[in-house]
């Protein structure tokens, strides 16, 4: 199987800026999770970003690296314009890996480029299990399937929502089987990303601030089997920034 790992990298995080070139045990951030797409057996890894310093730190650790505009609303509409600057058939699976996932398998990057390969579906992504406790955080994305483990719904509001509370207080069961996490990994043939980002946004993607919802809106499929493995989480602030370093300073 052949995929390409495209790795979008903003400087101005609103949250976190500048996160993607923060030092982590040696190591910009950005370098860890460009060591992860390397391992996972992807036939190149490119960087897109539309910023100078971010170009030239990638460039310094051997990474190619395209520059695209800096009016582009998303990651996804970054990675589409990079992989058109570099001529990509319509054939091409381009996996999307967010630039401050350094958690990231390797096994589950390759997961999503294997489920375009084999499932007829426009998009590929993973999730994971969601314990009870958390899935009334909105910052987590949930996400509600259908028994072929394709999408039915995204939202940052719990979904499913249990309507006997005491039963769910109760069940470790309902947790494992009921809430699923999305994790933010996506993989498309080149031919329907160039589809997807002249789309309209949807009114759901406005609401919700979650443009997979822009696919759903238009009748895409999206496959979201479990991931292979826990993909831990984004980096979106200094103390998950001084977590990963002492987490990794551990290994």
């Amino acid at each position: 199987m052949r995929f390409k790992v495209y790795i979008p990298a903003r400087y101005s995080s609103t949250r976190l800026p500048g996160k993607m070139l923060a030092d982590v045990c040696g190591w910009p951030l950005l370098r860890h999770v460009y060591t992860r797409a390397l391992e996972s057996g992807a036939e190149e890894v490119i960087i897109a970003t539309d910023d100078d310093r971010i170009f030239s730190v990638a460039e310094s650790f051997g990474a190619t690296v395209v520059m695209t505009s800096d009016q582009l609303r998303s990651g996804t509409d970054r990675v589409e314009a990079a992989a058109r600057i570099r001529g990509e058939l319509a054939d091409t699976i381009v996996v999307n890996l967010q630039g401050d996932e350094p958690l990231m398998p390797a096994a589950v990057i390759g997961q999503v480029a294997a489920c375009i390969e084999n499932n007829h579906c426009d998009i590929a992504t993973v999730c994971e299990p969601l314990a009870i406790r958390h899935a009334p955080n909105p910052n987590i994305v949930k996400v509600a399937r259908d028994k072929n483990y394709n999408a039915l719904l995204f939202s940052r509001s719990v979904i499913p929502y249990c309507q006997d509370s005491s039963a769910e207080s109760k069940s470790t069961s309902l947790s494992e089987n009921l809430y699923r996490r999305h994790i933010g990994i996506y993989a498309y043939r080149m031919n329907y990303l160039s589809r997807f980002v002249s789309f309209p946004v949807a009114q759901s993607e406005k609401a919700e601030s979650l443009e997979q919802l822009r696919a759903l809106y238009q009748g895409s499929s999206i496959s979201v089997p479990d991931a292979l493995l826990p993909c831990g989480s984004g980096i979106d602030t200094t103390e998950q920034l001084d977590a990963l370093r002492i987490q990794l300073a551990r290994k």
